[in-house]
């Protein structure tokens, strides 16, 4: 896989959880932090503003996209003044359906909020890296498919039919792909540090997708600085400066990432994740991953299922981008 589609394939755990809410008259909605989640807002209909907790305010209007990487609260208002007089969103059952529906008749503002959870340890850099808000214009020159995408996602919140609950979910998915593949496109050339400029430096991009596309492979500084065109000392010091890590540490801390993903999502038995990875000794590779975890494989993969036991009992879950709104009334998803 590409390094972008990998890491997404990586850090995502469950389904995004969203909703349809529309506003009328003066409004505001405080939106709690959500450590652990990447929020996303979309205005379907009319405008409002996004207020930072630390920045100024962003006015936002049919067919944005707004993503908040680090899950930051915020508050969403039809202007910087008003003020919110409810409280923040309440927590989203586990077994919630993917998309709960407002009445949207006759409202000025209709937006889609929701959340996409990150797995407990499958903070990427490449995510850590942007910033507290990214606010796309969907209709600007150069980005079709997020326009396609947020079109489709409108048509099919207002228009609720067989399928949706299934059509919700993957065009969620798809948003993230294509608002992060946007802002990387348009991201400044200068300075040239960090994740962004990485995958636009072709050398380091080449030894990126190696590294992703075969984790398992014996690599090594010179071997990835050949496939950069690049000789050793020249390759790990640019490789090191622009990802934050050296060469070899960086594929020893993706290799047990992708094995957490596996013993998470997965009863594969752990010699064939250690292969997997590229560890040929079931006993070296529970000590890289203890080394990074702090804990063996297999205590791993059993707190993980605990964990993802209270989630479905309602602990620690997402906040239901849908709590409490003014003027606005909630009405069942259809099935």
């Amino acid at each position: 896989m590409d390094v972008l589609s990998d890491v997404l394939s990586v850090v995502r755990t469950g389904r995004p959880r969203s909703a349809l809410v529309a506003w009328d008259g003066p409004w505001a909605q405080q939106f709690a932090p959500v450590p652990g989640a990447v929020g996303f807002r979309v205005v379907v209909r009319g405008s409002c503003v996004l207020l930072p907790a630390d920045a100024a305010p962003i006015r936002l209007v049919a067919g944005d996209v707004v993503l908040l990487p680090h899950g930051r609260g915020h508050v969403l208002a039809d202007g910087p003044a008003t003020s919110p007089t409810t409280q923040a969103c309440a927590p989203a059952a586990d077994d919630s359906p993917p998309l709960a529906i407002a009445d949207t008749a006759g409202r000025s503002t209709v937006t889609l909020c929701g959340a996409y959870e990150l797995a407990p340890e499958g903070h990427h850099p490449l995510l850590q890296d942007l910033p507290e808000v990214l606010h796309l214009d969907s209709r600007a020159d150069g980005r079709t498919e997020l326009k396609t995408v947020v079109d489709m996602l409108g048509a099919e919140v207002e228009r609720q039919r067989l399928g949706t609950d299934a059509a919700i979910p993957a065009l969620l998915d798809m948003l993230l792909l294509y608002a992060l593949r946007a802002w990387f496109d348009g991201t400044p050339t200068d300075p040239e540090t960090g994740w962004a400029a990485a995958l636009r430096d072709p050398a380091i991009a080449a030894a990126l997708h190696a590294i992703h596309r075969d984790p398992a492979h014996p690599w090594t500084v010179a071997s990835l600085g050949e496939r950069a065109g690049l000789s050793r000392a020249p390759f790990a010091r640019r490789f090191t400066e622009l990802a934050g890590r050296p060469p070899v540490r960086y594929l020893t801390w993706w290799r047990m990432t992708t094995a957490a993903r596996l013993l998470r999502e997965s009863d594969t038995p752990l010699s064939t994740i250690a292969e997997a990875v590229g560890y040929h000794s079931e006993f070296a590779f529970a000590v890289a991953f203890k080394r990074q975890y702090g804990t063996p494989p297999g205590t791993y993969r059993r707190s993980t299922r605990l964990r993802e036991t209270g989630f479905r009992t309602g602990a620690n879950r997402v906040p239901d981008p849908a709590g409490p709104v003014p003027n606005r009334r909630r009405i069942p998803a259809p099935g």
